[in-house]
């Protein structure tokens, strides 16, 4: 992470000699509301700002933003933990456990891939966050606000979230704070890990409409393998954005241990196909010794589909695994 501090002062200069001739060419009613008018203006304004890298280049912000538009919901997850406020978010994609920003009290600007430009005039923020879902808007974003872009590698998820969460704790002035809660991360993840490699083979699978996909260690799931120690049923599983579709005679022939289950429908709130228990319900799955030994996880997908990362939605994803093994 490059943060570049650069701090500017303007100074607005009283005009004394100005106010001394007012004075003496008017009665003194006049010459006090001339002085305070010019004691009014006496205020110095910081404009100390930030160079912030991020995953779309640089972008200059102020320092400590006070108006905050934030389109990514582990990023909100991240700003929440620290106590920073949020002005403006989509509303439609609020997680269940950040309930709270579902209020009058913040804008809703748009969705996670759509941004509402006429709301977001409106609110006029000082920072826009974007990341995953909606850094696709970022050009157009940056056009008109300083916008920052949070997205990272799944491939090395904790080094590119502690990145990330570390360029928000410096804009913010809470480097303390994320440092902290990054640190109480790695011991969780370490425990988990002990657990998981005595517990066989783990397999990650989606469903959606029907159908099933599968995610390896190199996927936004991928932290169940390469973090927590959960070693894969199956490998070489193709990086897709939603996964790599497969049959359930994939799934049988795996034979994992242990079956780790996203229910995307569930997650994005489509109520109108099967939840994944009914998908899943078959012969073929029924003969895993996943679904004999009753180590079929269904993992909370507002965490870990909708959110992603977060400083304390992490450490949430990594408890929901540990218990789930027995931890």
């Amino acid at each position: 992470m490059n943060l570049e501090r650069r701090r500017g002062l303007r100074h607005l200069v009283l005009p004394a000699l100005a106010a001394l001739v007012l004075a003496g060419c008017s009665d003194g009613a006049e010459a006090d509301g001339g002085a305070a008018e010019d004691s009014g203006g006496a205020a110095e304004e910081s404009t100390e700002t930030l160079t912030v890298t991020h995953a779309q280049g640089e972008t200059e912000v102020p320092a400590d933003p006070q108006t905050v538009a934030v389109f990514d919901m582990g990023a909100l997850d991240t700003l929440d933990t620290l106590e920073v406020e949020v002005a403006g978010l989509p509303k439609a994609n609020i997680p269940s456990f950040h309930d709270e920003y579902d209020s009058d009290e913040y804008t809703d600007i748009g969705t996670l891939f759509e941004p509402d430009y006429e709301a977001l005039a409106r609110l006029d923020p000082d920072l826009v966050i974007v990341g995953f879902r909606s850094a696709a808007a970022y050009p157009e974003l940056a056009e008109r606000w300083p916008t920052v872009d949070i997205t990272f590698e799944a491939t090395d998820f904790l080094a590119g979230h502690a990145e990330r969460a570390e360029m928000l704790g410096e804009v913010f002035g809470k480097e303390a704070e994320v440092e902290q809660h990054l640190a109480d991360l790695e011991p969780q993840a370490e425990e988990v890990a002990t657990v998981a490699g005595d517990v066989g083979e783990g397999l990650i699978v989606s469903t959606s409409g029907g159908e099933v996909t599968l995610y390896g260690a190199d996927s936004r799931f991928g932290i169940i393998h390469t973090v927590l120690g959960v070693p894969e049923a199956v490998t070489d599983v193709d990086a897709a954005e939603h996964g790599e579709a497969v049959s359930f005679e994939v799934i049988r022939d795996a034979d994992p241990d242990w079956l780790f289950v996203n229910d995307r429908d569930a997650a994005i709130g489509e109520t109108s196909g099967q939840a994944a228990e009914q998908i899943l319900d078959n012969e073929l799955v029924a003969s895993t010794t996943a679904w004999q030994e009753d180590q079929v996880v269904y993992l909370d997908g507002e965490r870990w589909y909708i959110v992603m990362h977060g400083l304390s939605n992490i450490s949430e994803m990594f408890d929901e695994v540990g218990q789930a093994l027995g931890r």
